[in-house]
């Protein structure tokens, strides 16, 4: 069974599993499960690498201090052998919901304190919600070991696995999405999506040796990740890259330390926050230590899917550093608010990538100063119009904005891509080859008639800095083509071959 024929199989059983409970509230009881799995699978995994017996994992429990510290200041964490994933499935009858919640609460309790920022409180949304599986300690029980049987066979013990195993954790996500209807936006971009912005970002960064990366409304962490991974290619070594995660809902932001945690990222390599990201803004410090910790955050990369048009406190906010050179969002949407947000944190030589919703480009008043202002000081990089209907919980139509705090550019380069995707189910998805197309367009700022061009800032300043797409991309005539010979004798009618020439 290969790794897509695994998820799909979890995912159907996991469905059926959860009966009434809402799809986005069950993801956090089967995600938690699967990370205690992980977790317990790597600390069997490190103790066989120095030579532990069966026998001495066995033996393994908080009366042996000196082992308990040892394991605890190489991964972080101990889980006595009792409390191991494997040993619930080897108790078969003989488990109980009980045993979950005493595992978790001594995993909370024996915690290293180098690691606190990363596992504390990780497993507090499925602690809370074990009593909502099932209307007593039976019917809990039941699910729960239905569930531990359910995810048994994902492999998490080796560099390899790590990709079966991410697979696997964001195809469930995804899933979980896609049945979560509007909340579904709150912990999720679609992969496809994920991947262009990965793609811009990582061909402006390749071959820096240090590199950092920021997302202030992580999710479920898969942005972050996917960022990581492109830019990873270009680098000799991995663990140079460093993340930093905000987000505000406390059950998402577990998911982001999951996420990171099981792909491999030293916890050293992650810095999270659980906190609104508008209103607690970075810089970081230790709030044992605020003056000796202070750090402010400028980063390489900014990557974001904030929530759109949101209501938001722009009181007092123009004098916050984030927002004075620019303007202050208007308090029902802060679109805008974020956007800043993201742009502050960049260092000189860096790139950001946010998905926002089609009416930054043309909204008026406070929107139109900001816009206005970010044109002429030459923040704005590219404009990519996506098809409608591409995000969970959501049809409105949205657009991925790049922005650079320097650049060699003076013009803007605006794509419409509203065309490009394919039919999934409900939702439309974009196909690898409208993400190379759109990658290929703005990395070589190509014009390409009916598609994208790169437009000059006179001209913006004569369209009075509205972006709205169609006033810079002219759609065709929406006459249809037909090769007659193509059809009657078959072969690739020449127009075809002739729109792709450029790519020759």
């Amino acid at each position: 069974m290969n790794k897509q024929q695994l998820a799909a199989k979890i995912w159907e059983s996991a469905n059926k599993l959860r009966s009434k409970i809402e799809a986005n509230e069950y993801k956090d009881y089967i995600l938690g499960f699967i990370f205690y799995k992980y977790l317990s699978d790597r600390e069997v995994k490190f103790l066989r690498e120095n030579d532990f017996s069966q026998e001495d994992i066995e033996g393994l429990d908080e009366s042996d201090p000196e082992t308990m510290n040892f394991i605890r200041e190489n991964i972080g964490y101990f889980i006595a052998y009792k409390h191991l994933f494997s040993t619930w499935l080897q108790m078969e009858r003989d488990f109980d919901i009980s045993n979950v919640r005493d595992a978790l609460s001594a995993f909370s309790r024996l915690i290293n304190t180098s690691h606190k920022k990363v596992f504390s409180g990780i497993f507090k949304t499925l602690e809370t919600g074990l009593s909502k599986l099932g209307e007593n300690s039976v019917s809990q029980t039941k699910s729960v070991s239905s569930l531990i049987q359910l995810i048994k066979d994902i492999p998490m013990n080796g560099r390899q696995d790590y990709d079966v195993l991410g697979f696997i954790y964001e195809y469930l996500i995804s899933m979980f999405a896609a049945n979560a209807g509007k909340k579904a936006g709150e912990f999720y971009t679609p992969h496809e999506v994920s991947l262009l912005m990965s793609q811009i970002v990582a061909n402006h960064l390749k071959n820096r040796p240090e590199i950092k990366i920021y997302d202030p409304t992580s999710g479920s962490g898969s942005l972050l990740i996917n960022i990581g991974h492109s830019v990873a290619r270009f680098m000799s070594d991995t663990d140079k890259i460093k993340y930093y995660a905000q987000e505000l809902k406390e059950n998402t932001y577990n998911l982001t330390r999951m996420n990171l945690v099981m792909r491999g990222i030293l916890p050293d390599n992650i810095v999270t926050r659980n906190g609104d990201t508008l209103e607690d803004d970075w810089p970081y410090f230790d709030d044992n230590d605020p003056e000796g910790t202070y750090e402010p955050l400028y980063v390489d990369a900014v990557v974001s899917n904030p929530p759109y048009s949101q209501h938001w406190d722009p009181e007092n906010k123009e004098h916050d550093a984030r927002f004075s050179n620019f303007g202050v969002a208007p308090k029902s949407k802060a679109d805008y608010a974020f956007l800043l947000h993201d742009l502050y944190h960049l260092k000189p030589d860096g790139i950001m990538t946010i998905v926002l919703p089609h009416g930054v480009l043309f909204r008026g008043d406070a929107e139109g100063q900001i816009r206005k202002q970010l044109l002429e000081l030459n923040h704005i990089d590219a404009i990519i119009g996506l098809p409608p209907n591409i995000f969970f919980g959501t049809s409105i139509p949205t657009i991925i904005m790049v922005l650079k705090k320097n650049r060699p550019d003076t013009d803007v380069m605006i794509i419409d891509a509203s065309n490009g995707f394919e039919k999934v189910g409900k939702s439309n998805q974009l196909r690898a080859s409208d993400i190379k197309r759109i990658t290929d367009t703005v990395i070589g700022r190509i014009s390409i008639p009916g598609y994208s061009r790169a437009v000059t800032l006179k001209e913006i300043r004569e369209n009075e800095y509205n972006l709205n797409i169609p006033r810079y991309i002219e759609k065709g005539s929406g006459a249809e083509h037909w090769d007659i010979r193509a059809l009657m004798f078959g072969g690739i009618p020449e127009i075809e071959i002739d729109e792709l020439r450029i790519y020759h």
